[in-house]
């Protein structure tokens, strides 16, 4: 069984794709259209952060901006798996089974749902993940330090 903070994942990701699609369109009205899928990937970045931040994920304690970058790094990941299974699905495994029926959207769809599992994990363990105390940390570091100690 799903549970609801993935279910709400799912739907954030997916109005931030529909974020995505929507500024694409309107900035295709004035720029080319590689420019304006470039763009409108931040607006889906942004959109997916906010939402996630505030329907899906407790509050972490870290900064906006480190929790922003650190969504960054996981989408770009996720960017890379999506490019992945969509190409590869498109340019080589649906010419080779003979599957014909648009199949840059199929494979497309397929390589944007792929790293969904992946990404929620990753935003709950690393994006959102709560920051240690301050005096979690120091305990933690009084621990390191004292370890070599106790071997002697």
């Amino acid at each position: 069984m799903m549970s609801n903070r993935f279910v709400r994942f799912l739907l954030t990701g997916g109005c931030a794709a529909l974020a995505n699609l929507g500024s694409r369109f309107a900035l295709n009205t004035f720029m080319s259209f590689q420019t304006a899928v470039a763009v409108a990937y931040l607006f889906g970045v942004v959109t997916a952060y906010v939402l996630a931040k505030i329907f899906v994920f407790d509050k972490s304690g870290l900064t906006a901006a480190t929790e922003f970058q650190r969504f960054v790094i996981v989408n770009v990941m996720s960017l890379a798996i999506v490019w992945v299974v969509s190409v590869g699905l498109a340019i080589r495994v649906f010419p080779a089974v003979g599957f014909r029926w648009q199949p840059e959207a199929i494979a497309h769809l397929i390589g944007v749902l792929s790293p969904s599992v992946i990404s929620y994990f990753a935003h709950k363990h690393y994006t959102f993940r709560a920051a240690a105390a301050p005096s979690d940390e120091l305990a933690i570091t009084t621990e390191i330090t004292a370890a070599p100690e106790q071997g002697r």
